[in-house]
């Protein structure tokens, strides 16, 4: 897999967005499972007060998703959204081996993840803004139902449409990954206040895990910079 596309508008919005782009081929792979409760570790760090730079890290996604018109208050980021209920209730329900990984790295590192089924894309990922006209698949009350983003917000999509709206806040149905199998892509999105040194941590937790989940998969790790 080449590298994700960033588009040339999102160094306006966020010059100092920087990301790791990991791609799982767990097609060959045996059925595997985590060593340790990683989820709640992760909880019990976040009720800890950790990481140290989460604070700023966080109020820094907000003004990012000010800048393209959304309102971090009502739709933060997937991390903060994450946060708050670790905060609020102590713990978050695990949903399976596979997201709760991906959410305790988030946790961990006060960092948005995405998880993928990368079978479902049609061409390649891609972070730009929207003109508005973009479907995006999810869910209402139970049913089925298509949206359109904002126009200028900031949106992940392949060729057929969205996957991400306000950048890392809601996934799509049509691409949503629910258990270890097939190609998995993830993103790992990060911004200034986040030390480089940490990130590489959290990329590196995530495809250990993934590792122990899928021994004898195969992973493609890259940096991602805006253009």
């Amino acid at each position: 897999m080449e590298l994700p596309i960033i588009d040339t508008e999102i160094a306006t919005i966020a010059p100092d967005f920087r990301a790791i782009s990991i791609l799982v081929d767990a097609r060959n792979a045996t059925p595997g499972a985590m060593a340790r409760q990683v989820l709640d570790e992760a909880c019990d760090f976040v009720r800890d007060g950790g990481p140290s730079w989460s604070e700023a890290h966080l109020a820094a996604w907000a003004e990012v998703y000010t800048r393209f018109g959304a309102k971090p208050n009502r739709t933060p980021c997937s991390a903060q959204a994450l946060r708050k209920r670790v905060e609020k209730d102590g713990r978050i329900p695990a949903i399976n081996p596979l997201v709760d990984l991906y959410n305790a790295v988030s946790l961990r590192y006060a960092i948005p993840v995405g998880g993928e089924n990368f079978d479902a894309y049609v061409g390649k990922p891609r972070l730009t803004v929207a003109d508005g006209t973009e479907e995006f698949d999810t869910v209402m009350n139970g049913d089925k139902i298509i949206e359109n983003p904002s126009k200028g917000e900031v949106i992940w999509r392949d060729d057929l449409g969205v996957t991400c709206r306000r950048w890392n806040w809601r996934q799509g149905t049509r691409t949503r990954l629910d258990a270890v199998g097939g190609r998995m892509w993830f993103i790992l999105e990060s911004l200034g206040k986040m030390p480089q040194e940490a990130l590489e941590e959290a990329g590196n937790m995530l495809v250990s895990g993934l590792r122990q989940l899928a021994p004898g998969c195969e992973v493609v790790r890259q940096k991602v910079v805006p253009a």
